[in-house]
């Protein structure tokens, strides 16, 4: 069986010109995938019974479904997913007064196994599918639709995994979310989230990608990096900023430094500056300051207000456009650094 998905408008006109049937059949298939988003080749009722069993023969539909919702005091959702051949994934849903903001995931698990990320101690069962993840967006505007009457204002790749290394499936899901038949998002509207896949991220300027780019820095010197998130090893600081520069050079898109401060570790003084001396040598247009959600896997703790404060007026005085970003959705475990696709039994997916 076939995803039926997978076949382009092109594809299915040529198809069905071949098999006698009329040519406006493919759209009608198309508009029932992508706008409708049929989850059964007989939801397609203005398709005659014969062309709709025909094409269930040898195509079927791969939807994602919602497992089950968990519901912060804050407003946040964090969603398990279920794909079609029983993997789970999560999502969540984080709503402000401003904005309503989809965090999807690209992999099931993880294979960078960064120290202070529940997901990073997980193993990495596969990639999502282009239009997994595609279904994830539409899963969670519908659930922004019902709880808070309002559209999907903002995605951003943060999730469980690492986008770069599924990068087909992540540039082909949001060409298809930015198409004006599909959910037709601004890619200005969509951040990408790497840990540091320079090689990718200069695929990305080829590519001239136009959604945002945002670096999972969290330690600003390769000693430290290399202690808490093993890819630094193979991609270097060095190396990030001049993919980074390679890619704001052809794109001119927004990039972002994500810093998630951990207490006695990279919360100094000393550390800020080092940030500094990382910020000035790329055009990043924010450093996001991130409070650290604790996980039973990690030794990290979370440091106190008063030295959040101290290094984030060290970096205001430097002239760093800062901003601190509040986690949301602690109490289910919907934060930063906390999905770990946990089934009711405990075990690890």
């Amino acid at each position: 069986m076939k995803n039926l998905r997978e076949i382009t408008l092109p594809e299915l006109e040529a198809m069905f010109t071949a098999s006698g049937e009329p040519k406006f059949r493919a759209k009608q298939v198309h508009e029932w995938v992508w706008q409708k988003f049929a989850a059964d080749i007989n939801d397609m009722t203005n398709l005659p019974k014969s062309l709709r069993e025909k094409l269930s023969q040898e195509y079927f539909i791969p939807k994602v479904k919602m497992h089950h919702s968990q519901y912060s005091s804050d407003g946040t959702i964090k969603n398990r997913l279920q794909l079609h051949d029983g993997y789970y994934v999560e999502s969540v849903l984080i709503p402000t007064d401003k904005r309503m903001t989809a965090c999807v995931s690209s992999q099931v698990g993880c294979s960078l196994a960064c120290k202070f990320c529940a997901t990073g101690y997980m193993t990495r069962k596969r990639n999502l599918d282009f239009d997994e993840i595609v279904d994830e967006v539409t899963l969670l505007n519908e659930l922004s639709e019902k709880h808070y009457n309002k559209r999907l204002s903002n995605i951003v790749f943060m999730g469980m995994g690492e986008p770069l290394l599924n990068y087909k499936n992540t540039l082909k899901a949001i060409e298809r979310i930015t198409s004006p038949d599909g959910l037709g998002m601004s890619p200005r509207r969509i951040t990408v989230s790497t840990a540091g896949v320079a090689k990718m991220i200069r695929q990305l300027a080829d590519d001239q990608v136009r959604f945002k780019l945002a670096l999972s820095l969290h330690a600003a010197t390769d000693v430290k990096r290399n202690e808490i998130m093993p890819i630094n090893e193979t991609n270097n600081l060095k190396v990030l900023i001049e993919s980074l520069n390679y890619f704001y050079k052809a794109t001119g898109s927004e990039i972002t430094f994500e810093y998630i401060l951990f207490k006695n570790f990279n919360d100094s003084i000393a550390d800020a500056e080092d940030l500094v001396k990382i910020y000035r040598q790329v055009p990043a247009d924010l450093v996001n300051i991130i409070e650290y959600n604790p996980i039973d896997a990690a030794r990290f703790e979370k440091p106190d207000e008063e030295k959040v404060d101290e290094f984030m007026k060290y970096l205001a005085a430097k002239r760093v456009n800062v901003r601190l970003r509040r986690s949301r959705g602690k109490d289910i475990d919907a934060a930063c650094g906390q999905l770990a696709n946990v089934d009711h039994e405990g075990t690890a997916n």
